[in-house]
């Protein structure tokens, strides 16, 4: 019996062993082409056309505090659970204390707190930032400021906030952030394919998706962005409304990026796609199902303490 039993484990595992070997190439080939895509050989493809202009803003749904606007203009910068003073200098000069503290950074998520400040002194510090990040990071592409998660990220803040960034802007400093912009969602769509699946490939999907509605693009391109919007939606949220991670914070944060998403497109001319409205249509719900009465989430699956916001 005993024998039969240990035969019984080995067979399985040597039928597995074929499919785990496969999930492993497949990954190590996705790191491969997206450390190829980001050689000097590839990097002429993130060049070209830059447009005029930002055809619309997306909204941002999420809480700010325009306290925070000052904390960052006298240097305070507290991200991911860390504070960190830059004695006078850019907060991009400094050494990260943790790549978490440095991707809440480069992502520029933030700046929804210098938008909620509606002041000139705001104005002024976001647009000094960003122009810090193109003077440091935006020539060389490398690093976490371009892991492809980061750098869609910072594509959907730089468009929900490109009024208070080029607000009063000068025509080169328009132009230099344009250039910026139109880079990087050129280098995002085309690693986009090559990250690995999950939470962050949809964010990248939603990055672009919103790029194709707020920048000129060609028809095929909004098409191919609109088309792989709907394919990682209807792969990734299940019919209960959950992610396939079943992390509730996953649901909020996707949330957070999609319902900006159906707005935009309901502000534009063209109709929101059918895998988006049924997919906020599934996730509302099952968000309410996860929340306590205080507005936190449950803890479990990968939920830590959360915010009511």
């Amino acid at each position: 019996m005993t024998n039969n039993t240990e035969k019984d484990r080995v067979a399985v595992a040597l039928s597995e062993t074929p499919h785990l070997w496969g999930l492993a190439v497949a990954q190590a080939w996705r790191k491969f082409s997206r450390r190829l895509r980001m050689g000097p050989l590839y990097r002429w493809r993130f060049t070209g056309f830059t447009p005029d202009r930002i055809l619309i803003a997306p909204p941002d749904l999420r809480v700010a505090d325009p306290q925070l606007a000052q904390e960052f203009y006298h240097g305070r910068f507290a991200l991911a659970g860390r504070l960190v003073e830059t004695g006078g200098l850019s907060p991009f000069a400094v050494e990260p204390p943790t790549p978490e503290w440095e991707a809440a950074l480069q992502s520029f998520g933030w700046l929804r707190h210098l938008k909620s400040a509606n002041s000139e002194l705001a104005t002024a510090n976001a647009r000094a930032l960003v122009d810090d990040w193109m003077r440091m990071f935006g020539k060389r592409i490398g690093g976490l400021a371009w892991s492809p998660e980061v750098t869609a990220q910072r594509i959907i803040a730089w468009l929900q906030h490109s009024n208070l960034i080029l607000s009063g802007a000068e025509l080169p400093a328009y132009r230099k952030f344009m250039r910026s912009l139109a880079m990087q969602v050129r280098y995002l769509r085309t690693v986009a394919a090559a990250m690995d699946d999950g939470e962050e490939r949809l964010r990248a999907r939603i990055a672009l998706a919103f790029a194709a509605l707020a920048l000129p693009v060609s028809p095929p391109t909004a098409r191919a962005a609109r088309r792989n919007l709907e394919y990682e939606l209807k792969r990734q949220i299940l019919p209960d409304g959950g992610h396939i991670s079943r992390n509730p914070v996953t649901v909020l944060e996707l949330l957070a990026d999609l319902l900006p998403l159906r707005q935009t497109y309901a502000n534009g001319t063209e109709s929101p796609p059918k895998a988006l409205i049924e997919a906020v249509e599934r996730m509302l719900p099952a968000l309410r199902f996860f929340r306590h009465q205080d507005g936190s989430l449950a803890l479990f699956n990968g939920v830590g303490p959360t915010m009511p916001e």
